[in-house]
């Protein structure tokens, strides 16, 4: 009963973007399921919560899944193993809401906190290894991922 009052109270307006940032185990208690389900039906878990609560889903884990309310789904390729570590879900959240501040896009964040954030784990992955990764080694690596990230945008001469 009470994961339904605060499920049915999850829901995007219209004034408002509404993201959330579960890990599989947030999104099995979230729904009433088990992990497993969610982990086998990731992009098909994310879509429909997204569409029926019209929310953005940013549902962490290996290949981070991206679901909008409209039923767009992206697919993130960066990442790693050694990211699933506490303290990196924040980290996320917190570029989130940072590209959401700055870009006033929820879409465009999720996608780009999404992307820096892992190419930023993998990063950290290359110089200090999986096994030990912590999430201030991704914060390190933020302003690198970023300008690997500029670097990559075909110039323009005008």
């Amino acid at each position: 009963m009470a994961r339904s009052r605060v499920t049915a109270r999850l829901m995007g307006r219209e004034e408002r973007d509404v993201v959330i940032t579960p890990h599989p185990g947030e999104m099995a208690r979230l729904i009433g399921t088990s992990v497993e389900e969610v982990q086998a039906n990731r992009i098909e878990v994310a879509t429909d919560f997204a569409t029926t609560h019209r929310v953005y889903v940013v549902l962490k884990g290996h290949r981070t899944v991206v679901a909008t309310p409209e039923g767009r789904v992206f697919i993130n390729p960066t990442g790693n193993p050694g990211m699933a570590t506490g303290g990196t879900g924040d980290v996320l959240t917190g570029m989130i809401a940072a590209w959401l501040a700055q870009l006033l896009d929820a879409e465009a964040a999720c996608r780009l906190g999404v992307f820096l954030h892992g190419a930023a784990g993998d990063l950290a992955e290359a110089g200090e290894g999986q096994t030990s990764m912590i999430a201030t080694d991704l914060l390190g690596e933020l302003g690198h991922a970023l300008a690997a990230l500029t670097a990559l945008r075909p110039k323009t001469t005008e």
